[in-house]
């Protein structure tokens, strides 16, 4: 399966509008979003563009109405709020979530899971650590470079980034 991971839209709608069809079209069956929606309209935007499948999402330090986010994740049944971290099993994979990449790596360093992701840096990496990978998508918004975002290989475990 392919996964698609996400970070930080910070309300660029149109790149996320560009990003969804290119999720769409490499056919990723699940998505993974790593904070800061920003507004909750983004949420919106989100849910109402990827039914694909489940999405899995965690809180960022921009997102600043975690009610009515929570309030449009409860519209759409194929959306889940985490919190700030989650750990997940998805296809056989071992994988966490987290805003943070310091406490990602920590986490990809413990050796419990498969893939670690995480934004907030708006930075495109791939770490191996030990037998994870610790990866960021880079950025939804493009405020520091080629927006992007990540697609994970369930099958392989392999990360690759996607430009928009």
């Amino acid at each position: 399966m392919h996964i698609a991971v996400l970070s930080d839209i910070h309300d660029r709608l149109d790149h996320l509008e560009h990003a969804l069809g290119q999720v769409r079209e490499r056919g990723c069956g699940h998505l993974l979003f790593l904070g800061d929606f920003c507004a909750p309209f983004s949420l919106a935007a989100l849910a109402s563009g990827f039914g694909a499948g489940p999405v899995d999402a965690v809180f960022g330090n921009n997102d600043g109405d975690p009610h009515l986010l929570t309030q449009i994740a409860s519209d759409h049944p194929h959306i889940t709020l985490r919190g700030l971290y989650a750990e997940l099993e998805i296809d056989g994979r071992r994988i966490a979530i987290n805003h943070y990449p310091d406490i990602s790596r920590r986490v990809a360093e413990s050796g419990a899971f498969d893939a670690v992701f995480s934004g907030h840096d708006h930075r495109r990496y791939v770490h191996p650590i030990g037998a994870a990978l610790w990866a960021n998508p880079g950025e939804i918004m493009g405020r520091f470079g080629t927006p992007s975002w990540g697609c994970y290989d369930t099958g392989s475990g392999a990360f690759e980034h996607v430009s928009l």
